[in-house]
């Protein structure tokens, strides 16, 4: 299904399928129901598959994609292989692993996956319909307990949200995850879908009523900042809400920018980087209150990034460049690392390079390219 976002030119391939990869209700069908219930197949081109997604199993790289592509490397990306078994053939979307063995995966129709093995077979844990089902509870039971105080019979704007989930099937996307431990985590997605866990992912709880999100615009990104539990999340047209500790509610942060957002980095020295639509990037230096623009040069939609081990931050876009900053995300210079596709995702290697997920399958940058780069 190749569509787009009328408020996004992330238009390329690997977003259309990834976090584009759905309209507003009316405008298309929804995924095949059948893809959901669908083993991923093995296929010897899916080394060049679409990537959305690459993340750090302990030494080994996972990364996921178009038709529930899941892609393994033990040797720093230089090698990739597909996994024994993943049980969804739709579009995965994002991964994050707590450890060398655990880890899930998140994509479109509501899919969340959890593996044991460091990624060679994954088992579903909660789809679209069922996650509609949650919603729908919760917001039945936050309605009776407001009616009991303010005497209200007619269904609240949630209830009749739940009920469209509920009536459109699992065509909605998770667009992240984040476990904070084995425990306990988190995946959002498009028209403000949140969902929680407490015991690893066996049983999940909205969170849409703790969010404050009255326009259900899409989530893409969650990151942790502080040492005491806080989460942040940036979503569309300028959503940019934090939570101060795990499990507290997450409010809205007065933001001036209306573009959409697509991630966000926190540096050695606990200043804030958000990102997004046409180079578009703010950084914080005091938790979120104030925010000055940075530079990146021409006005390509950023994409993802990663801090590195050395404390580097890298931010990736739509046109393939990988661009660095030394100080904290004040600047950033652009890598010489030649001809990379359009990028969704990166991730430092065990080995100290950076491994890119692109439309065209992975891209790796040694170490020492890198390396070069610092010494400038």
């Amino acid at each position: 299904m190749i569509v787009c976002l009328k408020a996004s030119r992330w238009l390329f391939a690997v977003a259309i399928l990834a976090a584009l990869g759905f309209v507003r209700p009316g405008q298309a069908a929804p995924v095949r129901a059948d893809l959901m219930d669908t083993p991923a197949g093995q296929n010897e081109r899916a080394r060049s598959a679409v990537l959305m997604a690459v993340a750090a199993a302990g030494q080994r790289l996972v990364a996921v994609g178009e038709r529930g592509t899941v892609l393994l490397s033990d040797n720093n990306g230089q090698d990739w292989r597909q996994a024994k078994a993943a049980p969804t053939s739709v579009a995965l979307t994002a991964v994050s692993f707590i450890s060398a063995d655990v880890g899930w995966a998140v994509g479109h129709s509501g899919m969340v996956l959890k593996t044991t093995d460091g990624g060679e077979t994954w088992e579903k844990q909660l789809d679209g319909k069922q996650a509609a089902a949650i919603e729908a509870a919760a917001a039945d039971a936050a309605t009776t307990a407001t009616a009991a105080v303010e005497n209200a019979s007619a269904p609240t704007r949630r209830q009749r949200d739940a009920r469209r989930l509920i009536d459109d099937g699992a065509d909605k996307p998770f667009l992240d995850v984040l476990f904070t431990d084995a425990q306990n985590g988190l995946v959002v997605g498009a028209y403000g879908l949140a969902f929680g866990t407490r015991d690893g992912g066996q049983s999940w709880q909205s969170l849409i009523g703790q969010i404050d999100n009255p326009e259900s615009r899409h989530l893409y990104k969650i990151t942790p900042i502080g040492a005491d539990g806080g989460l942040m999340l940036v979503g569309e047209q300028g959503l940019l809400l934090k939570s101060p500790a795990a499990g507290r509610p997450f409010a809205k942060i007065p933001f001036t920018y209306p573009g959409t957002l697509f991630g966000e980095l926190v540096a050695p020295d606990h200043a804030i980087l958000v990102f997004g639509l046409r180079g578009n990037a703010f950084r914080s230096l005091d938790d979120g209150v104030n925010w000055h623009k940075v530079d990146f040069g021409p006005p390509v939609t950023l994409t993802a990034g990663t801090r590195m081990k050395d404390g580097r931050l890298a931010v990736v876009d739509e046109a393939g460049r990988i661009l660095l900053s030394s100080d904290d995300g004040a600047t950033f210079a652009l890598l010489a690392s030649g001809k990379i596709n359009a990028a969704t995702g990166v991730v430092e290697a065990a080995d100290g390079g950076l491994v890119v997920a692109t439309q065209r399958g992975p891209a790796r940058i040694p170490p020492e390219t890198l390396n070069a780069e610092a010494k400038k």
